[in-house]
This record gives structure tokens, C-alpha cells and sequence, in this order.
């Protein structure tokens, strides 16, 4: 039978560590960084608030092409929960100074023998 212990400390520290590596790189525009923390497979998908990306050849152009500026955000409600040893799920809303629209984000990330990574993401907007 497989440990499904929800939020074990050391595993939560681990995603705790990788979110913030996460929000860290996509801030300051650090593709190396989001390139490493996300599954290198035609299996990950990435649905933007503007577009939607199959598999990290798609994901790794997107990034490549993406304005650099204005990427500073301030989160709130997040919750990260993690499920086992090799499964979590981040939960964040975000704003942005700029405007007045709430993004949302949700990762899942899966703990591979190179580490944790995110295998599916979504983000939107709402007014």
C-alpha cells in the first residue's frame, strides 16, 4: 500500500522550497530555472491565461518569447498540499500592480528521480 499521508513536514518543505525557487525565477524572467522545474515530456501541459501549451517544447518557447518586463506579482491564498512522498498540488491567487484583474494559478508537481517538477499548470484572470 502506497504512504498517501497528506502535508508529511519534510515533504511539504521540500514543495514549499520549489514553489518559492518557482516564483523566484518567473519574477525575475530566469528560464534556466523554469525550464529545469518543469517535466521535460510531451505529457506536460501548461494552460495560460492566453494560451495553451502541449509539452515543454511549446512551454520552452513560450518562455523564450515572453516579455521580461513587468512580472513582479504579490500572491495570497496559497495553499500547497502534498499527498505521499511524490505528489503536490500548489494553489495561488496573484495581482499585480499594473491592474486590477486576480490571476490564479495551480501547479502539480511530481517528485522524479531528478527532482520535483511541475507536470501540469494552469493559470487565468478574472476580473
Amino acid at each position: 500500500m502506497v504512504d498517501m499521508t497528506i502535508n508529511q513536514p519534510h515533504v511539504l518543505a521540500e514543495v514549499k522550497h520549489q514553489f518559492t525557487r518557482y516564483e523566484i525565477a518567473l519574477t525575475t524572467n530566469d528560464t534556466v530555472v523554469l525550464d529545469e522545474l518543469f517535466w521535460h515530456s510531451p505529457h506536460t501541459v501548461r494552460l495560460g491565461a492566453g494560451e495553451n501549451l502541449y509539452g515543454i517544447e511549446e512551454i520552452q518557447a513560450f518562455r523564450a518569447s515572453r516579455p521580461a518586463a513587468n512580472l513582479d506579482r504579490n500572491l495570497r491564498n496559497t495553499v500547497i498540499t502534498t499527498y505521499g512522498e511524490e505528489m503536490a498540488v500548489c494553489s495561488t491567487e496573484f495581482t499585480r500592480d499594473n491592474t486590477t484583474k486576480i490571476g490564479r494559478q495551480q501547479q502539480t508537481w511530481i517528485k522524479f528521480p531528478q527532482g520535483w517538477r511541475i507536470v501540469a499548470a494552469h493559470v487565468s484572470l478574472m476580473s
